[in-house]
């Protein structure tokens, strides 16, 4: 089981394209917490900005694509992804329970109140551009941080990916371990 964890791409098509082709194109599902395609009023515009090749890009990714709506996706989005945005959801995976929510309105105690309530495995939220994860008794705690947009003092940016054994933040552009948690 390979599952690629992203979030707060902000339409950024060419750091999609180095994230797809070199960690996800043998996932088996690919998780999105939001903030997918608009880069937002309070962020710089990038220069590789190009919401529509995202969409398209979307649109045709092989590997299933769930997406939690960020604060930055409006129902615009919905009208150009042929993906459902979503305000939340529950994923059963191969036995585990996985909880996707953009973040901005739930704070940590609430996403760790959430694992307990439902039982869940982990909960995956985004927003902040800065990758943690964390356990919180029996439920992993996951921000991926951004892949472009990062908030990280080194500038680099980071993903996730969640497979049999753990779950694990990577530096995108090295493909470096920047910390990691055991499933078992």
């Amino acid at each position: 089981m390979k599952i690629g964890i992203v979030s707060d791409t902000h339409g950024c098509v060419e750091t999609w394209r180095y994230l797809f082709n070199n960690y996800f194109q043998d996932a088996d599902l690919i998780i999105h917490a939001g903030d997918v395609l608009y880069h937002g009023p309070r962020n710089t515009i990038p220069a590789e900005y190009n919401p529509k090749e995202l969409a398209a890009e979307l649109n045709i990714c092989p590997i299933p694509v769930i997406i939690a709506q960020g604060n930055c996706d409006a129902e615009v989005d919905s009208m150009v992804l042929e993906i459902p945005i979503t305000k939340s959801s529950l994923i059963q995976y191969e036995g585990l329970r996985i909880w996707v929510q953009h973040g901005h309105d739930l704070s940590e105690e609430q996403a760790a109140m959430l694992g307990r309530r439902y039982k869940l495995d982990v909960v995956i939220t985004g927003h902040t551009h800065i990758p943690e994860l964390r356990r919180s008794q029996e439920t992993i705690l996951i921000n991926p941080g951004s892949p472009g947009m990062t908030k990280r003092e080194d500038g680099q940016g980071t993903f996730a990916v969640l497979s049999d054994q753990s779950i694990a933040i990577y530096n995108v552009r090295t493909g470096a371990v920047i910390t990691e948690l055991s499933l078992i």
